[in-house]
């Protein structure tokens, strides 16, 4: 196993210190059951709490719902100008409401707006009967798609977030969603920003009091039921960084706005983003074994970022981890060792490392060659 220890901001003491546990970044408590909060620049959690608690999701899960028709849009199967059917039940909807009139249909664009803006339970059952026959398969469908998605603590019962046992997220599932919708579908997205939306001669004004508070917030999604309280997904941009927050189980909409201000207030304040590596640039030389060159160079797929504290940036240590020397061949791009990168205040992070270039195997002199010098030498 060969070891590569990077420590910036200080010299390598040895790799003993490893083994000394981090101290946790300076202290953020919250009264929310649980919340999350996400640097999507970095792809990293700057806090949590609860993260994986399956929990009642109120209108929050509307996302989901807006997700299901925003794939359907994409792969054109539908169009923003086609109109979808109001049943009875959608219309005898209680709690939000677009106020969708039995009969009649409605603009798939509409119903976009009614389901972000205006948080309207009747639009979600309108698209759900539209896109799978019943709203109980439309939430089959969504739970099944969910879990296509990596979404593990999430089981959805109805297209609403109405009310019910087994209709539950955890907040770190509605952070990934909300990142899905921000990366894949920057053509909707703006959607939610908008702060009011006028249907059927009735104004209503999104509920996210960020919108109305945080010229940086540019979405997405409030919920309230008594038994799931007060929850928030948001996400705000300033400079080049966007953060991402969730927070679930506050006690009254005023709550829920001060959380919000203050959590993305300690993510800007308190974190400050740092370029480690490029993709394709070579971290570390490895060496080959019997290869016809003596190293490859290994490389990442992606940019690496993180977000660190003061203390954070401090203490940063990057390692990098493979079993050496490398046997040839080796095929180009083909993954070899990891990169680990720890810091106090985040989790850990553990991203492949590739071959950067094909290494042939030697000819007959050069691997006598090679090993003879390693019974003489060892392994360099």
């Amino acid at each position: 196993m060969v070891t590569r220890l990077w420590s910036v901001g200080r010299p390598i003491l040895a790799l003993l210190i490893l083994l000394i546990p981090a101290m946790p970044a300076a202290a953020f408590e919250t009264p929310a059951r649980a919340a999350i909060l996400v640097d999507l620049e970095a792809d990293q959690v700057l806090f949590a709490r609860n993260p994986d608690e399956p929990l009642p999701t109120a209108s929050m899960s509307k996302l989901m719902t807006a997700f299901m028709l925003f794939e359907r849009l994409e792969d054109g199967r539908i169009s923003l100008d086609d109109t979808f059917p109001v049943s009875e039940k959608a219309w005898r909807k209680g709690g939000s409401k677009m106020f969708v009139e039995v009969g009649s249909r409605v603009r798939v664009e509409d119903l976009l707006r009614g389901i972000i803006v205006q948080s309207g339970n009747d639009a979600c059952i309108v698209v759900a009967e539209a896109l799978a026959g019943s709203e109980e398969e439309f939430a089959r469908q969504m739970t099944a798609r969910a879990r296509e998605l990596g979404l593990t603590s999430t089981n959805l019962t109805n297209a609403s977030g109405w009310p019910d046992p087994e209709h539950v997220m955890s907040v770190r599932d509605l952070a990934t969603l909300a990142a899905l919708l921000i990366n894949r579908f920057p053509e909707y997205y703006p959607l939610y920003r908008e702060k009011e939306f006028t249907f059927n001669g009735i104004r209503q004004y999104s509920r996210n009091p960020l919108l109305h508070s945080d010229p940086s917030a540019d979405g997405l999604k409030t919920g309230y039921t008594e038994e799931a309280g007060y929850g928030l997904v948001a996400s705000a941009v300033r400079g080049d960084r966007r953060l991402l927050l969730v927070l679930a189980g506050l006690d009254s909409a005023r709550q829920r706005g001060e959380e919000a201000e203050r959590l993305l207030e300690y993510g800007y304040n308190q974190f400050k983003n740092y370029r480690l590596f490029s993709t394709g640039e070579a971290v570390e030389l490895a060496n080959v074994w019997l290869g016809d060159d003596t190293t490859v160079p290994l490389v990442l797929e992606e940019d690496v970022v993180v977000s660190l504290t003061s203390e954070g940036r401090r203490k940063l240590e990057v390692k990098v981890v493979y079993d050496g020397p490398i046997p040839a061949p080796v095929a180009n791009g083909s993954a070899l060792a990891e990169l680990e990168i720890t810091a106090p205040g985040i989790e850990p992070r553990r991203l492949p490392l590739v071959a950067g270039q094909e290494v042939r195997a030697a000819n007959l002199f050069g691997r006598v060659t090679s090993a003879l010098g390693y019974l003489i030498w060892g392994p360099s």
